[in-house]
């Protein structure tokens, strides 16, 4: 495989890598936290690395250092001639509706947030629905019949994954409680596994014994100190049940990695602009069962889960999503 790196230093993009590629190769930017977070981006680095593996291709990535680099990384990557341009989260929104317009020819793809404009596709997850799955696991899991959340930026986003969750246990277990924290406002919120600990044991200490970590790298200090206290743990977007074997009731995971893979093997011509919705109906979410959960799971907990993805694809449980109206019903 090979790719064209860039790093953004000083007000400059550095070509740390190069390949020799022509122009109009894809390319992908990470959102704060790093590719390998474990988690968001780390999926889409997934995506793009299966890509590239399978056929020889090459594209260019990018990682900020800061907040404020963003307009200047889209930019930088689009005046080398990249085409697709995907972008990891939500907070990438504003500057790309900005700076859209002065690339016409260029095709941008947004993970997780709407961007009107001719040239942009918009890739949206229901994760509402795999939360709420995971709510159904987490209240069949408790012992206590209290579970906590935990997470990341406080922003409107991931009260999706915490309504979700909450409708899910609260169906399950209609007199459970449901314990809700976020590390922070800022996107440095996504990048503190030592504050992300610290409230997994405030949690555990009120009684939660399975703590649901919607934190990108933060999530990674949730899950340690989950395990270390003896309780259950649920991870996020990438598969994380391997990080801890036996102590990761599941993973509520988002194909940021087949959405990126698929973007990279159309290419430019096959993006279409508008909105994609990645939803249980196409497996864009769900929960993992693999050989470091199994114990975990019981032929009931199973069953439940999978009659509970089914009236959700049947429309017969409506699940709430909070970025309708910014109203969490069940909590």
């Amino acid at each position: 495989m090979a790719m064209m790196k860039f790093r953004l230093l000083g007000g400059a993009a550095v070509l740390a890598l190069s390949s020799g590629a022509a122009l109009a190769e894809p390319a992908l930017i990470f959102d704060l936290g790093g590719k390998f977070d474990k988690s968001f981006n780390e999926a889409a680095y997934v995506g793009a690395k299966r890509w590239a593996d399978e056929t020889g291709g090459t594209y260019k990535e990018l990682e900020m250092q800061s907040e404020a680099q963003r307009e200047q990384a889209l930019r930088r990557l689009s005046e080398t001639g990249a085409n697709p341009i995907v972008m990891t989260g939500f907070a990438f929104g504003d500057v790309l509706n900005k700076i859209a317009p002065d690339y016409p020819d260029t095709k941008f793809v947004i993970v997780d947030m709407v961007v009107e404009q001719p040239n942009v596709q918009s890739v949206v997850f229901t994760e509402e629905q795999g939360s709420y799955l995971a709510g159904v696991m987490a209240a069949m899991a408790s012992e206590t019949g209290t579970v906590g959340f935990i997470g990341g930026m406080d922003v409107p986003l991931i009260h999706k994954f915490e309504c979700g969750y909450a409708q899910g246990f609260k169906a399950t277990r209609p007199d459970g409680r449901v314990i809700v924290n976020y590390t922070g406002t800022t996107p440095a919120a996504w990048n503190d596994p030592v504050k992300g600990g610290e409230l997994a044991r405030a949690q555990k200490s009120q009684g939660a014994d399975v703590i649901y970590a919607a934190a990108g790298g933060t999530g990674i200090g949730i899950l340690q100190a989950a395990a270390d206290e003896g309780i259950l743990s649920i991870g996020v977007d990438s598969n994380q049940n391997h990080l801890h074997p036996g102590k990761v009731l599941t993973s509520m995971v988002k194909q940021v990695d087949n959405a990126v893979y698929n973007i990279f093997t159309g290419g430019a011509e096959a993006v279409e602009p508008g909105i994609k919705v990645m939803d249980l109906s196409v497996d864009g979410v769900g929960v993992v069962v693999d050989d470091n959960n199994r114990d975990l799971v019981s032929a009931e907990m199973q069953a439940a889960v999978d009659e509970a993805k089914a009236k959700i694809i049947d429309g017969e449980i409506k699940v709430h999503d909070y970025m309708a109206d910014n109203l969490c019903p069940v909590s």
